[in-house]
């Protein structure tokens, strides 16, 4: 009994023993928070490009009266105003066109025109006239230009210039509307009284006339002008020996080539 007893107070102890040599777990540690880093600036923003400054707009060029334009080198550019006398001719978006101011007159020649342009252009129309300034086997022209329509109007008389003809002071004339009196009838070279360009007919007229005993060569263009027109028919009726008054425009090629739109039989 004593044994027993003995062993079972030896066995408590150890239990004992065993009890108290037991740790505790630490507890368990709680995740630490997360360290928030600071927010990312946002990139600052680029100032807006400024927009290219807009070039100024060209000034107009400055118009210039006839002497201006009499005066300026062939090839320069021109700008003039001035009034549509007559119309020679359209085609391809281009005309050809007789004009005169108070103070000189121009011919156009294959100025930028629509078909809608052209067909506004009324003896006295009003026109701002841009190209340069050409000159032709002596006719001095506007070529490569464009125009615009303005207010005004203005119909120039004929001119009588029948004294000047043969004269220096004829070429300041050039391209006026102008009128001859008492001019007679001369024989082509053919000794017809009229001839026609490439001797068919439909195409210019050639004939000459005299006054003062000088002869002068005149045209009656058919582009402004044609066939079944009441000056071209007229023409066709001449005779050598006829004396008539003419009026038209005065063109030049290789001298004093009047492009004629009337003849009646002199006053």
């Amino acid at each position: 009994m004593k044994k027993f007893s003995a062993l079972l107070l030896v066995l408590v102890m150890i239990l004992a023993l065993a009890g108290c040599g037991k740790t505790e777990a630490a507890p368990a540690e709680e995740p630490a928070a997360p360290v928030e880093e600071p927010a990312a600036e946002a990139p600052a923003e680029e100032p807006a490009a400024e927009a290219p400054a807009e070039e100024p707009a060209a000034e107009p060029a400055a118009v210039m009266s006839h002497d201006e334009y009499i005066a300026a080198d062939v090839d320069s550019p021109v700008t003039v105003e001035t009034f549509v006398q007559d119309k020679q001719s359209w085609w391809d978006n281009k005309a050809n066109l007789y004009c005169q101011s108070e103070d000189g007159a121009y011919f156009i020649y294959e100025t930028a025109c629509s078909e809608e342009d052209y067909a506004k252009l009324e003896p006295g129309t009003k026109i701002r006239v841009t190209g340069f300034k050409s000159e032709w086997s002596g006719e001095v022209e506007i070529v490569d230009g464009s125009f615009e329509i303005l207010e005004g109007n203005f119909v120039a008389e004929p001119l009588d210039v029948t004294a000047l003809l043969g004269t220096d002071e004829l070429i300041a004339h050039m391209n006026e509307r102008v009128c001859f009196k008492g001019m007679t009838v001369e024989a082509s070279d053919e000794g017809a009284a009229f001839v026609f360009k490439n001797g068919e007919e439909g195409n210019d007229i050639y004939f000459k006339v005299s006054v003062n005993g000088a002869t002068y060569d005149f045209t009656v263009e058919s582009y402004l002008r044609g066939a079944g027109t009441e000056v071209y028919e007229a023409v066709k009726q001449l005779n050598v020996g006829d004396v008539i008054d003419l009026e038209g425009f005065l063109y030049w090629y290789e001298g004093a080539n009047p492009h004629i739109i009337a003849v009646s039989p002199a006053a």
